[in-house]
């Protein structure tokens, strides 16, 4: 394999890139944990990282969301992606993100933004997270979004 990514290396990736948002704003948690199995995910002000933990990233997100009949009332907004080649089934990529939320008792505001840092691996043919670092730089109205301040 070269280290070029072709057209459908760049949409597997972007697909991804997309789900987590997806899984994650459907309050479906398990799948979250799913998507980065195998995956090493860092995240601003923790210590450690998990490492390769469905079950545990799971948990992570389970134990800080506030969720409403299941679901955490959040759009998460991707933008500025951008999606490089680093070797032969390697890519790394970069991403901003906008959180959007609202509760019963919070309007519709943005909450939350930041970047997510992306290396992915192509295993038998499909690509997957390899690691993900979140890091946050601006904060609205947090109250209802999670169980503890992280900032």
């Amino acid at each position: 394999m070269s280290d070029i990514l072709s057209a459908a290396d760049y949409q597997q990736i972007q697909n991804l890139i997309h789900r987590y948002p997806k899984l994650l704003d459907q309050g479906d948690l398990d799948g979250v944990g799913q998507l980065f199995a195998g995956a090493t995910v860092w995240i601003q002000g923790q210590e450690e990282p998990i490492r390769s933990d469905a079950t545990r990233i799971t948990g992570m997100f389970a134990d800080f969301l506030q969720l409403y009949e299941g679901k955490p009332r959040t759009r998460h907004i991707i933008a500025n992606v951008i999606i490089e080649p680093d070797g032969a089934d390697h890519a790394t990529a970069s991403s901003t993100v906008v959180v959007f939320q609202q509760t019963p008792a919070l309007p519709l505001q943005p909450i939350i933004t930041g970047d997510y840092h992306d290396r992915f691996i192509r295993r038998n043919g499909r690509w997957q997270f390899l690691e993900r670092r979140i890091s946050n730089d601006l904060f609205g109205d947090l109250s209802a979004h999670g169980r503890y301040d992280y900032r």
